[in-house]
């Protein structure tokens, strides 16, 4: 599958900047996060908020805050079969640095968690679910090409992918 831009995810999280990487990465987490925290689905929008400003300063401080909002959730979770422990790999791994090389590569690891996520929980290996998430992931990444203003959109891509899995999720626990 490849962009609206006829790239594919690879290429596209290649050819991103910082502000483009952090939010892709963001993205990822933030969809992933109702698995982890579902009560605490916005205490990432100050994170948020240092991508839109592009400021290395209120990145650092913006994911220190995160990290101690959500210390310890998730961590009574049992027969999730490692998910929670995937996203919180994903958190813990939000690099301090506002720098190209670690927002890389971590962006890099939350797409491919992300993916492998929502395959979990998908009807099979390459379901709705999991080609809903790469559809996310192209069009998170196609939107903050076009600068600050892309935010908005991948936020939105965001909550609405969030929504999506916690739904998921919520019937899988009903149906068990």
């Amino acid at each position: 599958m490849t962009s609206s831009t006829g790239r594919s995810l690879p290429e596209l999280i290649g050819g991103a900047d910082e502000r483009g990487l952090a939010a892709a990465g963001l993205a990822c987490l933030d969809r992933c996060l109702p698995l982890l925290a579902p009560d605490r689905t916005e205490v990432l929008r100050p994170v948020w908020a240092a991508v839109a400003r592009g400021d290395g300063g209120a990145w650092s401080e913006a994911v220190a805050g995160a990290r101690v909002e959500l210390d310890g959730a998730g961590g009574g979770a049992a027969g999730d079969g490692g998910v929670v422990a995937m996203v919180r790999a994903l958190l813990d791994g939000v690099p301090a640095a506002w720098a190209e090389e670690p927002l890389r590569t971590w962006a890099e690891r939350c797409s491919a968690v992300a993916l492998a996520v929502h395959r979990l929980y998908d009807v099979n290996e390459d379901g709705p679910l999991h080609a809903g998430e790469l559809r996310r992931q192209l069009a998170v990444l196609d939107s903050v090409a076009h600068g600050p203003t892309g935010l908005r959109r991948a936020r939105e891509l965001s909550t609405e992918g969030g929504r999506v899995l916690r739904a998921v999720v919520s019937r899988r626990a009903r149906t068990a």
